[in-house]
């Protein structure tokens, strides 16, 4: 491993900062992976408690393809990825030269399929099977700045669309393969006119590009931390902001501007699948995994090794896939296991811990993965969805308190996704179907550009 990770190509003359494309979108947009600022909190109220296949659904709509990644909200406009034509059937995936990825957008209001775009994928791709066959070839969420959307395939690149379905860039990213072939799975963040890239799997490096053209803004060199499948967050300190990503036994804080390295922590320990959360400059992360579990609490705008001087507690508890959300006095989280945690987001002092009944387990690598999706945090309640057992709803505070368990009995397959939040209503997705869960729209008033239907 290298300390000194920077090796950017900085194309500074070509991109200003001082633009906020993000700005464009609406306020209570839901712009990419876990929400506005990555923090996995609504201020919306009203959202429902409990439902069914047949109560509280605004509508349902069948999906394309499967797929692991968590739809986002423009408008009323909702788009989410999936992929077609290889790796359908667990004992016989097909032919990997006929696999696609798809970006899809949905009407927010009726459900109505109002485009899909196809990508053709790089080959060749990782085979279909194992931990890759839990999560599928569309993991990354997409995200937008309110005037485009960007979709993040892995080994096919990163693609940039307008709100009408035309294609505007694609750039790839690298096509190199985890150790253990797992795949890939880390988001996209959009800050101010960047689009920026947790390709350290594919390209063993983190990129940005210039979300107007595409163009390459700056390369951070990831060489030698295998691979990373946690979502980069802005997070503002000051006068300046810092890109935090959680990485292979390791945290970075990185220069928004050049991806010059500011900061690092070793504190955790373990897989870096998690995306961290932050709250008045101070960030949280979490590790699980085979090679250890931990959670931290870090304040940010350090520079160098803050591994001691900015930690502000560490505990053993982690989580290896699903994230945390900060809220009020508490820290949240459901781990991979099923297992819900509350402790002080001052001090990491343990609230509580609880088993949530009724897990029948993970699927095809046991309990431990019973939970893929991160919490939300809305209207004072948790959504924690299951990959196979429903949705959790958990009051928020100091006292565990299971307010409901949701199930979809007609749909079977993996939910892996977790909720967006829009108008009062959650967005749940599986690999059949996308789910609109609230009372029905009579009437959406916000406005984007004008959609046009594909043919």
């Amino acid at each position: 491993m290298t300390r000194f990770r920077f090796s950017s190509v900085v194309w500074l003359c070509l991109v200003s900062l001082a633009g906020s494309f993000a700005a464009r979108a609406v306020a209570d947009d839901w712009p990419g992976f876990r929400g506005p600022h990555g923090l996995a909190v609504s201020p919306d109220t009203g959202l429902p408690v409990t439902w069914s296949d047949e109560q509280n659904i605004a509508w349902k709509r069948e999906l394309p393809g499967p797929g692991s990644s968590s739809p986002i909200v423009v408008g009323k406009l909702v788009f989410l990825t999936c992929y077609s034509g290889y790796g359908l059937d667990k004992t016989s995936p097909g032919d990997q030269t006929k696999l696609e990825r798809n970006l899809v957008c949905v009407d927010v209001s009726t459900g109505r399929i109002l485009w899909q775009k196809s990508v053709a994928a790089a080959l060749p791709e990782d085979s279909y099977g194992g931990m890759l066959a839990d999560h599928g070839y569309a993991s990354h969420t997409a995200a937008t700045d309110g005037e485009r959307v960007y979709a993040f395939f892995g080994k096919s690149g990163v693609v940039a669309f307008d709100l009408d379905g035309n294609q505007l860039w694609q750039q790839k990213v690298g096509t190199r393969s985890d150790r253990m072939r797992f795949g890939s799975g880390a988001s996209l963040c959009v800050y101010k006119n960047l689009v920026i890239v947790n390709a350290s799997i594919e390209g063993q490096a983190i990129y940005a590009f210039d979300g107007p053209t595409g163009r390459q803004v700056w390369k951070t060199d990831a060489e030698g931390y295998g691979g990373s499948y946690s979502t980069p967050v802005v997070v503002d300190v000051g006068k300046k902001a810092e890109i935090v990503v959680n990485m292979p036994d390791e945290i970075w804080g990185l220069d928004p501007q050049d991806g010059g390295l500011f900061w690092y922590s070793s504190s955790l320990r373990g897989a870096s699948n998690t995306t961290v959360v932050a709250r008045d400059g101070i960030v949280f992360a979490l590790a699980g995994g085979p090679g250890g579990s931990g959670a931290v609490a870090i304040r940010a705008g350090g520079q160098g090794d803050v591994t001691q001087s900015r930690q502000l507690w560490k505990k053993s508890i982690g989580s290896y896939v699903p994230s945390p959300v900060v809220l009020g006095e508490y820290l949240y989280w459901v781990d991979d296991k099923g297992i819900a945690y509350c402790v002080n987001a001052s001090s990491g002092e343990q609230v509580y811990r609880e088993r949530l009944a009724g897990l029948g387990g993970g699927g095809r690598r046991g309990a431990s993965s019973a939970v893929y999706a991160s919490v939300v945090a809305a209207d004072g309640k948790l959504y924690a969805v299951s990959r196979h057992n429903g949705t959790f709803v958990l009051a928020q505070g100091p006292k565990f308190e299971l307010l409901a368990h949701n199930e979809f009995e007609s749909d079977p397959s993996d939910f892996n996704a977790s909720p967006a939040v829009v108008q009062g209503r959650l967005l749940l997705r599986s690999d059949r179907a996308l789910y609109c869960v609230g009372p029905g729209f009579s009437k959406i008033s916000r406005t984007t550009n004008p959609v046009i239907l594909s043919k």
